[in-house]
């Protein structure tokens, strides 16, 4: 087994084997993304990982469905699996606004134009390997297939859908960051082990017959949820099966998961323990070559320019926000790089032929996590918070920033960068409450990143003014970022840095009534905003808030809440944040 590569990506048609003298391949990714060969892109993260392991890898992007197929022929069968993702989004996100209209581009396709990825991509490629080739194990991963893992609401078709597995025909599902997982299965399959008996690998999901549940290894460490069935004939239950999901994936030491559809189940097995520092630096570092493949030459693909000089810092994201799918993929447990991993990865941006001295974004999931966890690991290991920041910041938390200051400084004194910006969402109650800055650390923070990561205005997302709201999202309250504008103008006062503040608003969240916004609307206009970055709530599968949408109940308090779901309630309540423009 040898890769024997002689291009600098990974190959993508039938003349790259050629010129690579492939005579086979050992892994073919499917992506409904466009390929760029960059650590922000997953397909280039699973295929650079399995590479560096000595497997044969090829990626197929955007293969056209709609035709004869070829483009799922032309590379043949791989000698151990497919692999597919639906990309760096959902492709129903992707395709859909939250009023349900088509949009008309694509961030992650050539010049993005729609229509380069079907609905439910996960599923159509799925079904279409399996017609073509039935004895080839077909593996999905990536957000789509992550979120989707278990019975979910799906906001497009207005109905619960079972876990994907069900539709797509795959036989093994990897959630999460699925580099370990992906390794792991391709070591298995190399080794002769038939996908049909591989049933121990963790962060995997499967479908097996019902009357097998009791002969698992793990059968005392197991958790069984109510049924896809029992779920359609009940909202509530529906809702407690989210609730020990969700709590269930958030410990380091989970059980596996188990919930029944039909005469099948879907076995969930827990996630492998927390990235170290080293392995999370040797992803980060695989030799890609940080651009769009060469078969989009003299095409933009817009997702690519927001990342093409920006370098993330960590992995996962303990904030827990109930409408935020990060941490249900990513992990509330944060993977923090390595400074010289990073400062290496500085200079590849540097040395990009296409570099002017600007870095458009040092950040992550949450942009001031990075080196951030638990003081006590025994705590955290007997911990299944959603949150460690709501409704208090959890006293096991570390929250000093100055390993993050001192890398902005850093990176911002380096002789070739003329700015490093933040473009990450930074969460402000970290370093602050409603009483001020928590510690020094947080005061030192939040003055370099004004004075030298912000390009003008800073970004923040208090996300709404209505306590009750706010508390069923897991955000603080709106007095906290009021706090954080008395700070930001008195340092902007001070420093004379002219900078903006600009808030972020989502309405038609669960609880959100029409007089919330109109107090929303009253509030924001006291303190002289003109709102511009708002959206009216979208639910995703996977989310806290999504749960509460479909089954009206708070799935922690049993409690029933107002759910704003007619077309014409939603279109209301978001036509509030736009009040000031009808006064002038």
């Amino acid at each position: 087994m040898t890769t024997d590569r002689k291009l600098p990506f990974l190959p993508t048609s039938k003349k790259e084997l050629r010129l690579l003298k492939w005579d086979y391949v050992d892994v073919i990714l499917f992506s409904g993304d466009a390929y760029i060969d960059h650590p922000s892109f997953g397909a280039a993260v699973i295929g650079r990982v399995l590479e560096r392991e000595g497997y044969r890898v090829a990626i197929v992007p955007q293969p056209n469905w709609r035709d004869d197929l070829r483009d799922f022929k032309k590379l043949g069968q791989p000698r151990l699996f497919f692999g597919i993702s639906g990309g760096c989004m959902d492709s129903m996100v992707n395709h859909y606004t939250a009023n349900k209209r088509l949009r008309s581009n694509d961030a992650y396709s050539p010049d993005g134009k729609a229509g380069f990825r079907p609905d439910y991509a996960v599923s159509v490629y799925g079904n279409i390997l399996k017609k073509l080739y039935p004895d080839t194990p077909v593996v999905i991963g990536g957000i789509e297939a992550s979120l989707r893992r278990f019975t979910h609401y799906d906001y497009w078709q207005d109905k619960l859908l079972p876990s994907i597995l069900v539709d797509s025909k795959a036989d093994i599902l990897t959630y999460g960051m699925g580099e370990k997982a992906s390794v792991e299965l391709a070591a298995r399959l190399q080794a002769g082990e038939c996908i049909d008996t591989i049933r121990d690998i963790p962060q995997t999901a499967y479908l097996c017959d019902s009357q097998d549940i009791g002969k698992l290894s793990n059968t005392d460490e197991m958790l069984k949820l109510y049924s896809y069935e029992e779920c359609l004939n009940s909202k509530k239950k529906f809702a407690e099966n989210f609730k020990l999901i969700e709590e269930e994936s958030n410990k380091t030491q989970a059980a596996t998961i188990v919930e029944p559809i039909g005469k099948q189940a879907v076995v969930v097995n827990p996630t492998y323990p927390t990235m170290t520092e080293a392995e999370v630096d040797a992803s980060f570092e695989l030799p890609y070559t940080r651009l769009p493949h060469p078969r989009y030459k003299n095409k933009r693909i817009p997702a690519y320019e927001m990342i093409r000089h920006s370098i993330t810092l960590h992995r996962g994201c303990f904030g827990g926000c109930g409408f935020c799918t990060i941490s249900a993929h990513q992990g509330k447990f944060v993977s923090s790089r390595s400074e010289s991993s990073i400062l290496r990865e500085l200079e590849s941006v540097i040395n990009m032929s296409d570099y002017k001295g600007y870095v458009s974004d040092i950040g992550g999931p949450s942009a001031n996590m990075y080196g951030l966890k638990g003081k006590n690991d025994k705590q955290c290991a007997i911990c299944k918070r959603p949150s460690c920041l709501h409704p208090k910041v959890c006293k096991n938390l570390n929250i000093d920033l100055t390993r993050l200051t001192e890398l902005y400084s850093k990176i911002s004194n380096h002789p070739k960068i003329k700015k490093a910006f933040v473009g990450s969402g930074v969460r402000y109650d970290i370093f602050l409450d409603e009483n001020g800055f928590i510690n020094k650390s947080g005061v030192a923070y939040f003055k370099q990143l004004m004075r030298y990561h912000v390009s003008g205005r800073l970004k923040v997302a208090p996300e709404h003014t209505a306590d009750r709201v706010l508390l069923s999202i897991r955000k603080p309250s709106f007095r906290q970022f009021e706090v954080l504008k008395k700070e930001f103008d008195t340092i902007n006062r001070k420093e004379n840095l002219k900078l903006q503040l600009i808030p972020y608003f989502i309405s038609s969240l669960p609880y959100c009534t029409n007089n919330d916004m109109q107090v929303l609307a009253t509030i924001t206009e006291r303190l002289n905003f003109r709102l511009e970055q708002v959206q009216d709530f979208t639910p995703t599968p996977m989310t806290l808030a999504t749960a509460i949408y479909y089954s009206g109940i708070d799935p922690y308090t049993g409690e029933r809440c107002y759910i704003a779901r007619q077309k014409e309630e939603k279109q209301k309540q978001l036509s509030y944040f736009f009040r000031y423009k009808n006064r002038g």
